[in-house]
């Protein structure tokens, strides 16, 4: 049944062109491969120019912590058809999980968040509930699945500016989704000739 349901928001997916240009992660025609392209080439193209470019790495690891009521919301903003959206409804709905050890087992707790583990709708699901991240940025955003990499030229202020900015809105989007980040695991790549490395916030 999962790949009925698959199929259908595929095809609605595809039919309204939602999930925008920057998610490489299980998307037909896109790979690791052409996200990376993707983000070299961009990167690259600024650093022969002469810029420095600043790219942050290892930004998120969210599959569990997606919010149902959100991921919901955010189906039938993307336009997929209400008797779609009701049967996701329906599958998360009433899910429970306990905890087993030494052969003693908790009891079962509703799960309100997260997507299924080896069910083939958690990519397609985590797709549509990061698919508004790069909304409003002014810096790039390049995706694959929950590693996000924001990035821009930093050789004059307002280009340190807007990348600030853009972590700034990354930041508030990412805690209006109930999200966060891996902490400890965001990482800078400085790049191209006289990079005056500057550490932002986040």
């Amino acid at each position: 049944m999962e790949e009925l349901i698959l199929d259908v928001i595929i095809e609605q997916e595809e039919e309204k062109k939602v999930i925008r240009s920057s998610q490489h992660g299980f998307i037909k025609g896109k790979s690791c491969l052409t996200n990376l392209i993707a983000l070299c080439d961009g990167m690259t193209g600024w650093v022969d120019e002469g810029r420095a470019v600043d790219c942050y790495l290892d930004f998120s690891k969210s599959f569990d912590i997606v919010c149902h009521n959100i991921l919901l919301e955010k189906l039938r903003k993307c336009g997929l058809d209400e008797w779609t959206v009701r049967w996701i409804e329906n599958w998360m709905n009433g899910r429970t999980q306990n905890f087993v050890i030494s052969n003693a087992a908790s009891s079962g707790r509703p799960v309100t968040s997260g997507v299924s583990q080896g069910s083939v709708l958690s990519a397609v699901f985590f797709n549509f509930f990061i698919n508004d991240l790069d909304e409003e940025l002014e810096c790039t955003l390049s995706k694959f699945a929950d590693d996000t990499k924001p990035g821009g030229v930093v050789d004059t202020p307002e280009g340190y500016a807007a990348i600030q900015r853009g972590l700034d809105r990354l930041e508030r989007r990412v805690q209006r989704n109930l999200m966060r980040f891996t902490k400890g695991k965001c990482r800078v790549l400085y790049l191209g000739t006289n990079n005056p490395t500057h550490r932002n916030r986040l």
